[in-house]
């Protein structure tokens, strides 16, 4: 089974545990610093579009491919770029609300996709872009376990501790449902008092 199976495998059930497959994709998804080297090539064919102009389309797009990082770790996720405007984007786990894979008809061709995350910021477009990913479907299902919290901080013990917190919110929950009914039904005994 490879990794990329295993990790299809894990993402299928969202209570599944964490196999050595899963921790072998994981590991290779905190790994990935750089896009994959395919991603110059696609701008530089999308350069070629304006034929005549393609020289200065091209030089952007060259200096983003070389000053493009990527950072993923257990707290969040983030890229960087820039020579003269650098930009930094960084989000939590928590922040994030969707995941897309886009593919266009180069990038696939290329074996390559953009993997954007999406946040409650209210823009439409994607809060962070990471461009030119090889392994795009490790990366979504990496960020999906991290975003929906079956991973927290890779630990069991994190797991343990967290489960009291999740427990004493849930019976804060219903105490104060309990206590919503009862007041309802002391207002609607009062009403059928008064009518009867």
């Amino acid at each position: 089974m490879s990794v990329s199976d295993a990790t299809r495998a894990g993402s299928r059930s969202p209570a599944a545990p964490a196999t050595a497959g899963q921790a072998d994709a994981d590991r290779a998804v905190l790994a990935i610093a750089r896009p994959h080297p395919n991603l110059l090539w696609l701008y530089g064919l999308q350069s070629l579009a304006g034929l005549f102009v393609a020289p200065l389309i091209f030089v952007p797009f060259y200096f983003r491919y070389h000053t493009l990082r990527y950072r993923f770790d257990e707290e969040g996720i983030g890229a960087s770029w820039g020579i003269l405007f650098r930009r930094e984007i960084r989000l939590t786990y928590r922040r994030i609300q969707d995941i897309h894979v886009k593919r266009n008809l180069i990038e696939r061709w290329l074996g390559i996709a953009t993997v954007e995350v999406q946040t409650a910021s209210g823009s439409s477009s994607a809060e962070l872009a990471f461009e030119g990913m090889e392994r795009f479907e490790e990366v979504r299902d990496f960020l999906y376990r991290r975003m929906r919290g079956h991973e927290i901080a890779g630990e069991p013990a994190a797991r343990e501790a967290a489960a009291p917190v999740v427990a004493g919110a849930g019976d804060d929950v219903l105490g104060l449902l309990a206590s919503i009914e009862s007041e309802l039904r002391a207002a609607r005994l009062a009403l059928e008092r008064r009518e009867g």
